[in-house]
């Protein structure tokens, strides 16, 4: 066992020296992940590529490091892309592969050379323990983390990983028949197949395929503002880095980006324009109650979309539905027009039978205000007070308001009573002398006002032929 422990040091020393001098060429670059489209192409995802609920977001690089002005950075434009336009199974796989190229020339050397050095100080130990049933469970241990490693570093030095656990396989096999143990245990065998990248890694794009790619990206944005976004930084790492590339390619590149932001900058003007123009039209036809005159409307914003070569999607769905908006109201209004057709007689009647009521409550007004402030009341205005809100309380009782008048007409009894009662309170006050009772007669005078004037308000209102909102 003892000489089976010495070969496996020797073996991690060899694979550690060989770790060591592997360790100095490792790779430091920033890891460039893909975003495969739909058809095929791919965009460079300088970093991990996001998923936000439908969207994929990344950070694309409109130059090279080499060009960038010293910068070992090239500058980046964030990219937001819907998922439907995005090969999502395929950009998955390729950042796995990305992932494990970029962790195999960074990272791996000095990992496999932190696990060999844990192996070896578990030898020593197995070497310095006496009782075999330790020794044994110090080993099985051991070989556990081994041959777990290759699934968790991407199967890095598979093949020494294979020859290590080879050399703890038989050191396990001795001590068991040190111990008297015949059975095996099979967990500390299986060990995973070398992974193969699933996706073959693509070379960095050149400063002329950066933009190409940017422009791609462009064409595949479902946001103008994002489309605009992207031109201009394409047009931007043209003009910026204009030296380091084809000369006819960099003038006929730049003359096409202008055109197609101007293009862009067209087609929102026009949409701006339709959006003005059609809630402009679509608020006058609902203060109208002109159903008809708002379908019509919606049918037109469809047909200049399609004529404007349909855009601006977002822009027309947020249109149709505040358009939509104008038609429920339109609705609504002519359905509240109807209703007072229906109704204008009656309303008439109750308008014409409430005529006197509210001459009372006039006359009732600057008394009551008197009383309110404190201001003194004769006892004859007292007396006119109670005589003219129990006139109104007969009044109002005998008439039979409409439906739609009924919380109304309600308010208009209370502030009758409420006089009343500030006449009664006032009376009781001036006879003792009492300034809290004063006070209780103030403020059935302010209801009483309070309520005649709320109630004459809303009857008013219900009265009113029905309008929109301004």
């Amino acid at each position: 066992m003892k000489t089976g422990v010495f070969a496996l040091l020797c073996l991690l020393s060899k694979v550690g020296v060989v770790a060591v001098f592997a360790q100095s060429g490792a790779v430091t670059d920033a890891t460039l992940f893909r975003v495969f489209l739909q058809d095929g192409q791919a965009l460079v995802s300088y970093g991990e590529v996001a998923l936000v609920g439908d969207r994929v977001i990344f950070s694309m690089p409109v130059s090279t490091p080499s060009v960038s002005q010293g910068s070992s950075t090239p500058l980046l434009q964030l990219v937001d892309l819907p998922l439907n336009r995005v090969d999502w199974p395929r950009t998955t796989r390729y950042a796995e592969s990305a992932r494990a190229a970029h962790y195999l020339t960074t990272r791996a050397v000095q990992d496999y050379a932190r696990l060999t050095n844990e192996v070896a100080e578990t030898l020593n130990e197995i070497a310095r323990t006496e009782d075999s049933a330790r020794r044994l469970a110090i080993v099985e241990n051991a070989r556990r983390r081994l041959a777990g490693w290759p699934a968790d570093h991407y199967n890095f030095n598979y093949v020494e990983v294979q020859q290590l656990l080879a050399f703890l396989d038989e050191a396990i096999a001795d001590l068991r028949a040190a111990t008297g143990t015949a059975r095996f245990n099979l967990n500390l065998v299986a060990a995973a197949a070398p992974l193969q990248p699933t996706e073959p890694l693509l070379a960095p794009p050149t400063l002329k395929e950066a933009i190409e790619q940017v422009l791609t990206a462009a064409r595949w944005a479902d946001s103008p503002t994002q489309r605009a976004s992207l031109l201009a930084a394409a047009l931007t790492g043209i003009e910026r880095d204009a030296g380091t590339l084809p000369s006819d390619w960099t003038a006929a590149m730049a003359a096409a980006i202008r055109a197609e932001i101007a293009l862009e900058v067209q087609v929102d003007r026009q949409y701006q324009l339709l959006s003005q123009t059609s809630l402009a039209q679509a608020a006058t036809q609902a203060r109208a109650a002109d159903v008809r005159g708002i379908q019509r409307l919606l049918t037109q914003i469809a047909e200049k979309d399609k004529a404007f070569g349909a855009k601006r999607p977002d822009v027309v769905s947020a249109l149709i539905e505040s358009v939509q908006l104008h038609l429920d109201a339109a609705r609504q209004l002519q359905l509240a027009r109807d209703h007072f057709a229906m109704r204008a007689s009656a309303f008439r009647r109750y308008r014409t039978s409430l005529r006197t009521t509210f001459e009372w409550f006039v006359a009732l007004r600057s008394p009551l205000e008197d009383i309110r402030a404190l201001a003194g009341s004769t006892p004859s205005t007292l007396e006119a007070i109670e005589r003219l809100a129990g006139q109104i309380l007969t009044s109002v009782s005998r008439i039979k308001p409409p439906d739609e008048m009924q919380p109304a007409h309600a308010l208009l009894v209370s502030a009758a009573q409420l006089a009343q009662s500030a006449a009664g309170i006032r009376r009781e006050a001036a006879r003792t002398a009492d300034i809290s009772k004063a006070w209780d007669a103030s403020s059935a005078a302010a209801g009483a006002l309070m309520l005649s004037a709320r109630g004459q308000t809303e009857i008013q209102m219900q009265l009113r032929f029905p309008q929109l909102p301004q």
